[in-house]
C-alpha cells in the first residue's frame, strides 16, 4: 500500500466511500445527505493537507486529512479526518494513515492533535486510544445514531511533540 499526497484527480476516487460512511450516519457528524461538491469543500478545503492510500493496483482504499484545529497562537494544534472504504476494512488501512498523518503532522510543526466529535460507539476509538489519544472530554447524548439512539461524541487529544 502507497500513502501519498492526493491529488485533484483522486476525489472521484474518494467520493463513492465518502458518501457511504458519511450516509450512513454512524461515525461523522456531518450531514448524510451532503451533496459532492459541499463533500468536497469539507475534506479537501483550503488549509488542508489531503492524503490518499492507494493498493498495489491503484485502488484508493482511504484518505485522511490534516488541518489547523484552531488558528492565531493555538495553529500548532493539528486535526485530522480518516476515511477507510468501508469494503477493504480489517487490512490496517486505517493504522497506516494514522501514522502516515501523525508523522505529517510532526514534519509540520504540530505540537498535538485533537479530534473533535469522535462518535463513541465508533470502532476508530480503540485504533486511537491504542495510537496515545486520550478522551479528555465527552459530550453526552451529542449523536443521534441510527442504532444506538444518542450516543456521546469524545474530544480526544494527543501530544505530538513529546514523543
Amino acid at each position: 500500500m502507497l500513502i501519498r499526497q492526493a491529488v485533484a484527480d483522486d476525489w472521484p476516487r474518494i467520493w463513492p466511500f465518502w458518501h457511504r460512511i458519511v450516509a450512513a450516519a454512524e461515525t461523522y457528524a456531518w450531514d448524510p445527505g451532503t451533496s459532492q461538491e459541499a463533500a468536497r469543500a469539507l475534506w479537501t478545503g483550503p488549509g488542508k493537507r489531503v492524503y490518499v492510500a492507494e493498493d498495489a493496483d491503484g485502488t484508493v482504499v482511504g484518505s485522511a486529512y490534516l488541518t489547523p484545529n484552531y488558528g492565531g497562537p493555538a495553529a500548532q494544534v493539528a486535526n485530522a479526518g480518516f476515511m477507510v472504504d468501508p469494503d477493504q476494512g480489517d487490512r490496517g488501512i486505517g493504522r497506516a494513515l494514522a501514522e502516515h498523518v501523525l508523522a505529517e503532522a510532526r514534519a509540520h510543526g504540530y505540537r498535538a492533535m485533537v479530534f473533535n466529535a469522535v462518535v463513541e460507539t465508533n470502532p476508530a476509538v480503540a485504533l486511537w486510544t491504542s495510537l496515545g489519544f486520550t478522551i479528555v472530554g465527552t459530550i453526552p447524548r451529542a449523536f443521534d445514531h441510527p442504532r444506538h439512539g444518542p450516543v456521546g461524541l469524545h474530544i480526544m487529544y494527543r501530544a505530538l511533540d513529546e514523543d
